[in-house]
Protein backbone atom coordinates (compact mmCIF):
# COMPACT_ATOMS: atom_id res chain seq x y z
CA UNK A 1 0.00 0.00 0.00
CA UNK A 2 1.10 3.59 -0.74
CA UNK A 3 2.67 4.94 2.48
CA UNK A 4 1.32 8.41 1.68
CA UNK A 5 -2.27 7.12 1.56
CA UNK A 6 -4.24 7.83 4.74
CA UNK A 7 -5.72 4.32 4.68
CA UNK A 8 -2.21 2.88 5.15
CA UNK A 9 -2.51 3.92 8.82
CA UNK A 10 -5.96 2.51 9.48
CA UNK A 11 -6.77 -0.53 11.61
CA UNK A 12 -9.96 -2.05 13.04
CA UNK A 13 -10.58 -1.22 16.70
CA UNK A 14 -13.37 -2.43 18.93
CA UNK A 15 -14.75 0.58 20.79
CA UNK A 16 -14.71 -1.43 24.03
CA UNK A 17 -10.88 -1.25 23.94
CA UNK A 18 -10.88 2.55 24.27
CA UNK A 19 -9.94 3.23 27.90
CA UNK A 20 -12.51 5.55 29.48
CA UNK A 21 -10.86 5.86 32.89
CA UNK A 22 -7.30 5.59 34.18
CA UNK A 23 -6.17 2.57 36.20
CA UNK A 24 -6.03 3.04 39.96
CA UNK A 25 -2.22 2.72 39.89
CA UNK A 26 -0.46 4.45 37.03
CA UNK A 27 2.39 1.97 36.56
CA UNK A 28 0.16 -1.12 36.55
CA UNK A 29 -0.90 -0.51 32.96
CA UNK A 30 0.27 -3.13 30.48
CA UNK A 31 3.44 -2.63 28.46
CA UNK A 32 4.07 -4.09 25.02
CA UNK A 33 7.83 -4.24 24.50
CA UNK A 34 8.84 -4.40 20.87
CA UNK A 35 12.29 -4.74 19.36
CA UNK A 36 12.13 -3.08 15.96
CA UNK A 37 15.28 -4.89 14.79
CA UNK A 38 14.46 -8.49 15.78
CA UNK A 39 10.65 -7.98 15.60
CA UNK A 40 10.35 -9.65 19.01
CA UNK A 41 7.25 -8.69 21.03
CA UNK A 42 6.91 -9.14 24.80
CA UNK A 43 3.95 -8.51 27.10
CA UNK A 44 4.82 -6.93 30.45
CA UNK A 45 3.53 -4.34 32.92
CA UNK A 46 4.70 -0.76 32.88
CA UNK A 47 6.63 -1.05 36.13
CA UNK A 48 8.83 -3.58 34.26
CA UNK A 49 10.20 -0.73 32.11
CA UNK A 50 13.07 -0.59 34.59
CA UNK A 51 14.29 -3.96 33.22
CA UNK A 52 14.78 -2.44 29.75
CA UNK A 53 16.56 0.77 30.71
CA UNK A 54 20.31 0.88 31.36
CA UNK A 55 22.63 3.07 33.43
CA UNK A 56 23.53 6.12 31.35
CA UNK A 57 20.28 6.10 29.36
CA UNK A 58 18.72 9.57 29.08
CA UNK A 59 14.96 9.58 29.57
CA UNK A 60 13.33 12.70 28.10
CA UNK A 61 9.93 13.84 29.33
CA UNK A 62 7.63 16.70 28.33
CA UNK A 63 6.82 18.65 31.49
CA UNK A 64 4.01 20.72 29.97
CA UNK A 65 0.92 21.01 32.14
CA UNK A 66 -2.64 20.90 30.83
CA UNK A 67 -4.62 24.05 31.51
CA UNK A 68 -8.44 24.02 31.89
CA UNK A 69 -8.57 25.21 28.29
CA UNK A 70 -12.21 24.40 27.45
CA UNK A 71 -14.57 27.33 27.96
CA UNK A 72 -18.32 27.63 27.45
CA UNK A 73 -19.65 31.13 26.87
CA UNK A 74 -22.28 33.21 25.12
CA UNK A 75 -22.03 35.70 22.29
CA UNK A 76 -22.77 39.13 23.76
CA UNK A 77 -24.86 40.39 20.83
CA UNK A 78 -27.18 37.39 20.51
CA UNK A 79 -26.72 35.10 23.52
CA UNK A 80 -25.70 32.23 21.20
CA UNK A 81 -23.75 29.50 23.00
CA UNK A 82 -20.10 29.23 21.95
CA UNK A 83 -17.46 26.67 22.96
CA UNK A 84 -13.85 27.88 22.96
CA UNK A 85 -10.73 25.73 23.22
CA UNK A 86 -7.55 27.65 24.03
CA UNK A 87 -4.78 26.34 21.78
CA UNK A 88 -1.77 28.62 22.03
CA UNK A 89 -0.80 31.69 24.02
CA UNK A 90 0.50 34.40 21.69
CA UNK A 91 1.44 37.01 24.32
CA UNK A 92 -0.28 40.23 25.46
CA UNK A 93 -3.45 38.29 26.42
CA UNK A 94 -3.86 37.06 22.83
CA UNK A 95 -4.73 33.38 22.32
CA UNK A 96 -5.17 31.19 19.28
CA UNK A 97 -8.44 29.34 19.86
CA UNK A 98 -10.53 26.64 18.23
CA UNK A 99 -14.17 27.72 18.16
CA UNK A 100 -16.95 25.12 18.30
CA UNK A 101 -19.53 27.29 16.54
CA UNK A 102 -17.03 29.27 14.49
CA UNK A 103 -19.41 30.70 11.88
CA UNK A 104 -21.05 32.94 14.51
CA UNK A 105 -17.69 34.34 15.67
CA UNK A 106 -16.47 37.11 13.37
CA UNK A 107 -13.93 39.88 13.89
CA UNK A 108 -14.94 42.04 16.91
CA UNK A 109 -17.41 39.44 18.22
CA UNK A 110 -17.23 39.36 22.03
CA UNK A 111 -17.86 36.14 23.96
CA UNK A 112 -18.64 36.33 27.67
CA UNK A 113 -17.79 33.62 30.22
CA UNK A 114 -18.91 33.34 33.85
CA UNK A 115 -21.28 36.35 33.74
CA UNK A 116 -18.58 38.57 32.34
CA UNK A 117 -15.78 37.51 34.67
CA UNK A 118 -13.85 36.77 31.46
CA UNK A 119 -14.50 38.08 27.96
CA UNK A 120 -12.85 37.22 24.67
CA UNK A 121 -12.88 39.50 21.63
CA UNK A 122 -12.20 38.09 18.16
CA UNK A 123 -9.23 39.92 16.64
CA UNK A 124 -8.69 37.73 13.56
CA UNK A 125 -10.65 34.96 11.86
CA UNK A 126 -8.52 32.12 10.45
CA UNK A 127 -9.37 28.89 8.60
CA UNK A 128 -10.48 25.59 10.16
CA UNK A 129 -12.52 27.21 12.94
CA UNK A 130 -9.52 28.98 14.43
CA UNK A 131 -9.76 32.51 15.81
CA UNK A 132 -7.27 34.85 17.46
CA UNK A 133 -8.94 36.13 20.62
CA UNK A 134 -8.06 38.98 23.00
CA UNK A 135 -8.78 38.02 26.61
CA UNK A 136 -10.38 40.76 28.74
CA UNK A 137 -10.39 40.29 32.52
CA UNK A 138 -9.33 41.67 35.89
CA UNK A 139 -6.94 39.72 38.07
CA UNK A 140 -4.76 36.71 37.23
CA UNK A 141 -5.72 34.93 34.01
CA UNK A 142 -4.79 31.39 35.05
CA UNK A 143 -6.75 31.76 38.30
CA UNK A 144 -9.83 32.89 36.36
CA UNK A 145 -9.31 30.03 33.91
CA UNK A 146 -9.04 27.59 36.81
CA UNK A 147 -12.44 28.80 38.00
CA UNK A 148 -14.26 28.90 34.64
CA UNK A 149 -12.47 26.41 32.41
CA UNK A 150 -12.75 22.64 32.12
CA UNK A 151 -10.12 20.01 31.42
CA UNK A 152 -10.19 19.44 27.64
CA UNK A 153 -10.58 15.64 27.62
CA UNK A 154 -10.44 13.97 24.17
CA UNK A 155 -13.84 13.41 22.47
CA UNK A 156 -13.56 9.61 22.77
CA UNK A 157 -13.59 9.87 26.59
CA UNK A 158 -17.24 10.16 27.55
CA UNK A 159 -17.04 11.02 31.24
CA UNK A 160 -15.29 13.62 33.35
CA UNK A 161 -12.23 12.44 35.25
CA UNK A 162 -13.00 12.31 38.99
CA UNK A 163 -9.43 13.25 39.88
CA UNK A 164 -8.26 16.06 37.55
CA UNK A 165 -4.65 15.20 38.34
CA UNK A 166 -5.05 11.91 36.45
CA UNK A 167 -5.16 13.89 33.21
CA UNK A 168 -1.72 15.26 34.13
CA UNK A 169 1.65 13.57 34.41
CA UNK A 170 3.22 13.48 37.89
CA UNK A 171 5.95 15.77 36.51
CA UNK A 172 3.65 18.36 34.85
CA UNK A 173 5.15 21.74 35.67
CA UNK A 174 4.88 24.39 32.93
CA UNK A 175 1.26 25.43 32.20
CA UNK A 176 0.23 25.75 28.56
CA UNK A 177 -1.10 22.54 26.96
CA UNK A 178 -4.58 21.90 25.57
CA UNK A 179 -4.03 18.12 25.83
CA UNK A 180 -1.78 15.94 27.96
CA UNK A 181 1.45 14.18 26.93
CA UNK A 182 -0.27 10.90 27.75
CA UNK A 183 2.66 8.48 27.42
CA UNK A 184 3.89 10.00 30.68
CA UNK A 185 0.73 8.99 32.57
CA UNK A 186 2.27 5.60 33.42
CA UNK A 187 5.15 7.00 35.45
CA UNK A 188 5.06 7.43 39.22
CA UNK A 189 7.46 9.32 41.50
CA UNK A 190 8.50 5.94 42.93
CA UNK A 191 9.32 4.59 39.46
CA UNK A 192 11.43 7.65 38.67
CA UNK A 193 13.27 7.17 41.97
CA UNK A 194 14.10 3.55 41.06
CA UNK A 195 15.21 4.54 37.57
CA UNK A 196 17.52 7.25 38.92
CA UNK A 197 18.95 4.77 41.43
CA UNK A 198 19.73 2.50 38.48
CA UNK A 199 21.67 5.32 36.81
CA UNK A 200 19.06 6.48 34.31
CA UNK A 201 19.24 10.24 33.75
CA UNK A 202 15.91 12.10 33.53
CA UNK A 203 15.69 15.31 31.49
CA UNK A 204 12.77 17.74 31.12
CA UNK A 205 11.88 19.60 27.95
CA UNK A 206 8.64 21.45 27.17
CA UNK A 207 6.25 21.32 24.25
CA UNK A 208 2.83 22.90 24.74
CA UNK A 209 0.39 20.59 23.03
CA UNK A 210 -2.14 22.18 20.72
CA UNK A 211 -3.72 21.45 17.37
CA UNK A 212 -0.49 20.10 15.84
CA UNK A 213 -0.68 16.98 17.98
CA UNK A 214 -4.38 16.15 18.00
CA UNK A 215 -5.83 17.58 14.77
CA UNK A 216 -7.29 14.71 12.66
CA UNK A 217 -5.86 14.08 9.20
CA UNK A 218 -8.56 14.77 6.62
CA UNK A 219 -6.61 14.67 3.34
CA UNK A 220 -6.33 11.26 1.63
CA UNK A 221 -2.75 12.09 0.65
CA UNK A 222 -1.05 12.62 4.01
CA UNK A 223 1.50 14.97 2.41
CA UNK A 224 -1.34 17.49 2.05
CA UNK A 225 -1.94 17.54 5.81
CA UNK A 226 -1.06 20.84 7.49
CA UNK A 227 0.57 20.56 10.92
CA UNK A 228 -0.15 23.50 13.21
CA UNK A 229 2.78 25.06 15.04
CA UNK A 230 3.38 24.26 18.71
CA UNK A 231 5.80 26.06 21.04
CA UNK A 232 8.73 24.14 22.55
CA UNK A 233 11.57 24.97 24.90
CA UNK A 234 14.86 23.32 25.83
CA UNK A 235 17.16 24.48 28.65
CA UNK A 236 20.96 24.63 28.45
CA UNK A 237 21.16 21.98 31.18
CA UNK A 238 18.99 19.57 29.16
CA UNK A 239 20.93 20.29 25.96
CA UNK A 240 24.28 19.64 27.65
CA UNK A 241 23.11 16.28 29.04
CA UNK A 242 21.71 15.24 25.65
CA UNK A 243 24.80 16.31 23.71
CA UNK A 244 27.07 14.37 26.07
CA UNK A 245 24.86 11.28 25.67
CA UNK A 246 25.14 11.62 21.88
CA UNK A 247 28.92 12.00 22.09
CA UNK A 248 29.22 8.92 24.33
CA UNK A 249 26.75 6.87 22.22
CA UNK A 250 24.31 6.46 25.11
CA UNK A 251 20.62 5.99 24.37
CA UNK A 252 18.17 8.88 24.29
CA UNK A 253 14.69 7.60 25.13
CA UNK A 254 11.68 9.83 24.44
CA UNK A 255 8.60 9.60 26.63
CA UNK A 256 5.83 10.26 24.13
CA UNK A 257 5.50 11.63 20.63
CA UNK A 258 5.65 15.26 21.82
CA UNK A 259 9.11 14.65 23.27
CA UNK A 260 10.11 13.04 19.95
CA UNK A 261 8.86 16.03 17.97
CA UNK A 262 10.70 18.47 20.24
CA UNK A 263 14.01 16.58 20.14
CA UNK A 264 13.91 15.98 16.39
CA UNK A 265 12.85 19.60 15.73
CA UNK A 266 15.78 20.98 17.74
CA UNK A 267 18.27 18.61 16.10
CA UNK A 268 16.91 19.30 12.61
CA UNK A 269 17.10 23.07 13.08
CA UNK A 270 20.41 23.40 14.96
CA UNK A 271 22.21 20.09 14.13
CA UNK A 272 22.84 19.73 17.86
CA UNK A 273 20.91 20.14 21.10
CA UNK A 274 20.96 23.69 22.44
CA UNK A 275 19.16 26.13 24.69
CA UNK A 276 16.24 27.39 22.62
CA UNK A 277 12.61 28.41 22.50
CA UNK A 278 10.85 28.10 19.17
CA UNK A 279 7.81 26.62 17.50
CA UNK A 280 7.53 23.52 15.36
CA UNK A 281 5.16 22.14 12.79
CA UNK A 282 7.29 19.04 12.22
CA UNK A 283 5.35 16.18 10.59
CA UNK A 284 7.00 12.79 11.04
CA UNK A 285 5.88 9.99 8.73
CA UNK A 286 7.62 6.97 7.11
CA UNK A 287 10.79 8.00 5.32
CA UNK A 288 11.77 10.40 8.12
CA UNK A 289 15.38 10.00 9.29
CA UNK A 290 15.55 10.08 13.08
CA UNK A 291 18.66 11.87 14.32
CA UNK A 292 17.84 12.62 17.96
CA UNK A 293 16.20 9.59 19.60
CA UNK A 294 17.05 5.91 20.00
CA UNK A 295 13.97 4.52 21.78
CA UNK A 296 10.35 5.51 22.32
CA UNK A 297 7.79 5.02 25.07
CA UNK A 298 4.32 5.70 23.70
CA UNK A 299 0.63 4.82 24.01
CA UNK A 300 -1.59 3.11 21.43
CA UNK A 301 -2.83 5.76 19.03
CA UNK A 302 -5.90 6.55 16.96
CA UNK A 303 -6.20 5.06 13.47
CA UNK A 304 -5.16 7.44 10.68
CA UNK A 305 -3.58 9.90 13.15
CA UNK A 306 -0.28 11.77 12.78
CA UNK A 307 0.85 9.92 15.92
CA UNK A 308 0.24 6.59 14.18
CA UNK A 309 2.37 7.89 11.30
CA UNK A 310 5.16 8.90 13.68
CA UNK A 311 5.43 5.48 15.35
CA UNK A 312 5.22 3.86 11.90
CA UNK A 313 8.16 6.01 10.81
CA UNK A 314 10.13 4.92 13.87
CA UNK A 315 9.43 1.17 13.90
CA UNK A 316 8.13 0.40 10.40
CA UNK A 317 4.50 0.69 9.29
CA UNK A 318 3.80 -3.00 8.72
CA UNK A 319 5.46 -4.05 11.98
CA UNK A 320 3.47 -1.45 13.92
CA UNK A 321 0.21 -2.60 12.31
CA UNK A 322 1.11 -6.20 13.23
CA UNK A 323 1.81 -5.11 16.82
CA UNK A 324 -1.50 -3.24 16.96
CA UNK A 325 -3.32 -6.33 15.67
CA UNK A 326 -1.77 -8.35 18.51
CA UNK A 327 -2.68 -5.57 20.96
CA UNK A 328 -6.33 -5.73 19.94
CA UNK A 329 -6.35 -9.54 20.15
CA UNK A 330 -4.74 -9.35 23.61
CA UNK A 331 -7.24 -6.64 24.59
CA UNK A 332 -4.76 -3.92 25.41
CA UNK A 333 -6.40 -0.63 26.40
CA UNK A 334 -6.12 2.14 23.79
CA UNK A 335 -5.57 5.90 23.65
CA UNK A 336 -5.01 8.48 26.43
CA UNK A 337 -5.85 6.37 29.49
CA UNK A 338 -4.74 3.14 27.84
CA UNK A 339 -1.67 0.93 27.91
CA UNK A 340 1.85 1.62 26.67
CA UNK A 341 4.47 0.43 24.22
CA UNK A 342 8.27 0.53 24.49
CA UNK A 343 10.04 0.49 21.11
CA UNK A 344 13.78 -0.18 21.03
CA UNK A 345 16.41 -2.10 19.11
Amino acid sequence: MDIFDLNAYDFPLDESLIAQTPLEKRDESRLMVINKKTKKIEHRHFYDIIDYLKPGDVLVRNNSKVIPARLFGTKEETGAHVEVLLLKELGNDLWECLIGNAKVVKVNTIISFGNGKLKAQCIEALDEGIRRMKMIYKGIFLEILDDLGRTPLPPYIHQECEDKNRYQTVYAKVSGSSAAPTAGFHFTEELFRKLKEKGVIVVDITLHIGLGTFRPVKSQNILEHHMHEEVYEMSKEAADILNLAKKEHRRIIAIGTTSVRTLESVFEKYHTFCECRNSTGIFIYPGFKFKAIDCLITNFHLPKSTLMMLVSAFAGREFILDAYKIATEQRYRFFSFGDAMFIYE
